[in-house]
């Protein structure tokens, strides 16, 4: 045990994994964190943003029996730390003559010392909390152990003013309990902000994230500690959970953190990171929702065999089950990259044809097509008749149906409803077509920490550079019907992420008539994406809570 005294604090970052709804799971993860945490002398421990309920627990917290549990269960724990041990900073839903709270909770000698309330209560983007819960006074520093903290809950980082009310009053440390989602520019963006409030107020920060999958997010964990100066002293792992101790001394100058771990730049951040949201994603999609593994399509394209790289690597070989279902129109190379593909990554593999049940419709369908000539109608009628052979698979073992499509494809509407958009879940939800080649050819170049998958190549080098087709008619390619995919992402991202106008796309070097189609394509296929299953959040608007627009909607802009 670390000896500590007035002038010197343990503070540990519990940078745990709860499940939403899971209230005597996730207080049995805080409880495994103080016991590891008072293994190195901690005084404190530290959790992040409304760890008791998972996070964003939504309408869950309007039930009164869930708040009931949540606030027998922390009481309980509070008296745990009658005990002699670390005390317990935490966050959960919190009523106070019944109004409810985004609330952090200080837990030391046997009861819960100190209640602080989230000031600012986003309403963006995923955020949603305005709806829910009441936005808390600007805070005042807790005392402990001889430091006063300066305790602010996400948000209340994101604008200056409740660090400056906290300087004011005389904090000495700010610590922030946070609920981040990973986008791929949010750590730098989180960095930048922490920096700008330590840079207002002289005080060093400490901040905790929580990490996991729930639902659609990703929390990307990557806690971290400014020193007065805005120097890095810590900073744990991205996407793992973890216990991460820090030393505070405290001089005449205020308190400062011993420099400790620090987590290295390998060069691949971005590929890296949204590899790595992917398959946590997935891992806890499936893992939380009890399914005992994933089915999918493997055609011998790039788009399922990513997603199957990122299965395996979530669940591990054992637990992806993928089935080649060709057509007249699949291609010999498709069938020999499927195989390859499955046999690199060790994976359980059928081949069921469809030919006999294309045959069948088209009997069926005879009298009533009379006088009329094949179309994208008989193409959609083999994608969704994949769709039932991947849905009659999971009913009959309970696997998850892991839909392929890529953002580029839900964003025109290249998928069909009930077909190849037929599933449970999606990891490429969020990840543009150009995207899709980069992270196939780093995930061939690398195994990331904690993948569960084979070292090496697990996708074929031909899948990577053929050309992408749907296969659904002779001679088909994606290029057919849209444009060359390095142009499509560009004009997609500036529509949907960047929200441009036409004429300020155009005068990005981009062809008017071009940049029309794609906007139109774009609208219309909004029916199809409100349909579409949940994914993993990438970007600054994925589609869905992040990107809110009517399906009915009869704006056009035209220039």
């Amino acid at each position: 045990m670390i000896e500590t005294s007035p002038e010197r604090l343990i503070i540990a970052l519990a940078q745990i994994n709860p499940t939403v709804g899971d209230v005597d799971g996730n207080v049995q993860r805080i409880r495994s964190a103080r016991a590891e945490a008072a293994k190195g002398g901690a005084d404190l421990v530290v959790t992040g943003e409304l760890a008791v309920s998972g996070y964003p627990p939504e309408d869950l917290v309007l039930k009164p029996a869930f708040l009931d549990r949540i606030e027998a269960e922390v009481t309980k724990l509070a008296g745990e730390t009658v005990d002699g041990g670390p005390a317990i900073l935490l966050g959960a839903p919190w009523r106070d003559g019944g109004t409810l709270y985004n609330a952090a909770l200080l837990l030391d000698g046997g009861r819960i010392v100190t209640i602080r309330t989230k000031h600012h209560l986003p309403t963006y983007g995923v955020f949603d909390e305005d709806r829910v819960f009441t936005a808390g006074p600007a805070p005042g520093p807790i005392p402990f152990r001889g430091a006063r903290l300066g305790v602010m809950v996400c948000e209340d980082m994101w604008e200056p003013d409740v660090a400056e009310c906290l300087q004011e009053s005389g904090a000495d440390v700010l610590l922030v309990i946070n609920g981040s989602p990973f986008e791929t520019d949010k750590p730098d963006q989180r960095m930048n902000l922490a920096v700008a409030r330590v840079s207002e107020t002289g005080l060093p920060l400490a901040y905790v994230n929580l990490v996991g999958g729930q639902d659609e997010l990703v929390f990307d964990g990557c806690s971290f500690v400014l020193g007065a100066d805005r120097s890095l002293c810590v900073q744990a792992k991205a996407f793992e959970s973890s216990v991460t101790l820090t030393e505070w001394s405290s001089a005449s100058d205020g308190w400062t953190c011993a420099a400790g771990q620090i987590t290295p730049a390998t060069g691949d951040e971005e590929l890296r990171s949204i590899y790595s949201a992917m398959v946590l994603g997935l891992r806890d999609y499936v893992g939380k929702n009890g399914f005992p593994g994933v089915i999918l399509g493997l055609s011998g394209g790039i788009d399922s065999a990513l997603s199957a790289a990122a299965a395996v690597d979530a669940l591990g070989p054992d637990a992806v089950h993928c089935v080649m279902m060709p057509s007249p129109y699949t291609s010999d190379d498709s069938l020999e990259d499927a195989a390859e593909c499955a046999g690199l990554m060790g994976l359980k593999y059928d081949t069921i044809g469809i030919e006999d049940a294309m045959s069948a419709f088209d009997r069926m369908l005879t009298g009533v097509f009379e006088g009329t000539q094949a179309d994208t109608t008989e193409e959609n009628i083999q994608a969704r008749l994949r769709g039932m052979i991947v849905m009659a698979i999971s009913n009959k073992f309970g696997y998850m149906p892991l839909t392929t499509g890529n953002k580029s494809e839900m964003s025109v509407g290249y998928a069909t409803l009930y077909g190849d958009m037929c599933g449970g879940y999606s990891v490429l939800k969020d990840i543009y077509k150009t995207a899709v080649f980069a992270l196939s050819r780093w995930r061939n170049d690398n195994l990331p920490d904690g993948a569960l998958g084979p070292t090496g190549m697990v996708i074929p080098e031909r899948i990577i550079t053929k050309k992408p087709s749907a296969e659904l008619k002779p001679d088909q390619f994606d290029e057919d019907s849209l444009p060359a995919y390095d142009e499509l992402d560009d004009i997609l991202k500036s529509l949907i992420e960047g929200e441009q106008a036409i004429d300020d796309i155009v005068a990005r070097g981009h062809d008017l008539e071009t940049v029309r189609r794609v906007w139109k394509m774009l609208d219309r296929a909004e029916y199809k994406r409100r349909q579409a299953p949940p994914g993993v959040k990438i970007t600054s608007r994925a589609f869905g809570r992040d990107r809110r627009y009517p399906i009915t909607n009869g704006f056009t802009n035209l220039v």
